[in-house]
């Protein structure tokens, strides 16, 4: 049982809520009725969700083994440096063969029961990312805007788009204009952690992205990509909305508004606490109060992933209205 624990603790259980958002996208923007129940959509949704669930452990995985001696040295990891110690680099790496055992026949039965080959191709791209995003030689992770690239691929598009082609071969417009908005969505919640570590990161000499902007063009950055991503995405629902002839659902973008523009306004706030950095002759304060104001961004993930989903179901009502 403790063993159990360790490697849940390991595999970053953190990211399940993200696994189950990218279904509920997936199948809201991709399924189209009526279908059969159990064959064409409980059997994929669950043979889909565990192949998501399980990829995502071995990247978390691989990310916790390759990243161990980078985090014995930050006191916010010391769970997690624990659990690795105490299962063992052995136990983990039985663990990752067997996951991707697993998510291997169950990627196969999806892709002949869909009668889509591609899957299989969508589901390799996965497995080399996860392991090229945290290891060497390629560690894209230490490579900038590669890394940039890489987790709006592994965080957004690869995952929804996955989902979304299991359900439809049809690559719908609108489709593409909110997994654009949804994409830069995702990284625009991302920076704010990356400048919660800045400190650290750039005392370490660890090249993210917003040690190399530094931390006011990152903040400013963070600000200009989920504004875009909030208005492509929204513009996606609206659009979708009002073709599908559900005009009256559109009061619930209200929620999606409401919810972006109480984060923006804590974007802002980073923001000014920024340039008040580079200029306050008290900066180690500013600094603590950068850190504690950035510590809150796993709320506003949760919010604003929320918001999202709360669309995505909002859709997938409209077209068992239609």
């Amino acid at each position: 049982m403790k063993t159990a624990r360790l490697l849940a603790t390991v595999s970053r259980p953190e990211f399940i809520p993200a696994n189950s958002a990218s279904l509920i996208i997936g199948v809201a923007w991709g399924i189209n009725l009526p279908v059969n129940i159990i064959w064409e959509l409980l059997i994929p949704v669950a043979l889909v969700y565990a192949i998501i669930t399980l990829v995502v452990a071995v990247a978390a995985q691989i990310n916790t083994m390759a990243d161990y001696e980078l985090d014995l040295k930050d006191s916010r990891k010391k769970e997690l440096v624990k659990a690795m110690k105490s299962v063992g680099r052995g136990k983990i790496k039985t663990l990752m063969v067997i996951e991707l055992l697993l998510s291997l026949i169950f990627i196969v039965l999806l892709g002949q029961t869909r009668g889509k080959p591609a899957l299989l191709l969508m589901w390799a791209a996965a497995v080399f990312l996860a392991y090229a995003y945290s290891s060497h030689p390629l560690r894209l992770k230490s490579r900038s805007w590669l890394a940039v690239l890489t987790l709006l691929i592994v965080l957004s598009i690869l995952p929804v788009g996955f989902v979304y082609y299991t359900f439809t071969s049809e690559l719908d417009f609108l489709f593409l204009i909110f997994l654009s908005g949804q994409a830069l969505t995702v990284y625009g919640v991302i920076v704010p952690a990356e400048i919660r570590d800045y400190f650290n990161d750039k005392a370490m000499g660890i090249q993210t992205m917003t040690v190399q902007l530094g931390l006011v063009k990152a903040s400013l950055f963070s600000i200009v990509l989920l504004s875009v991503g909030g208005f492509l995405a929204g513009t996606g629902f609206l659009l979708e909305l009002v073709y599908g002839s559900h005009r009256v659902l559109l009061v619930f973008l209200l929620v999606m508004a409401i919810v972006y523009g109480f984060v923006l306004r804590k974007y802002k706030r980073l923001y000014s606490l920024s340039k008040k950095h580079l200029t306050s002759k008290d900066s180690d304060s500013v600094a603590q109060e950068i850190e504690k104001l950035a510590a809150q961004n796993p709320q506003w993930i949760t919010i604003i992933t929320q918001s999202i989903v709360f669309m995505s179901i909002i859709l997938l009502v409209s077209k068992f209205l239609t």
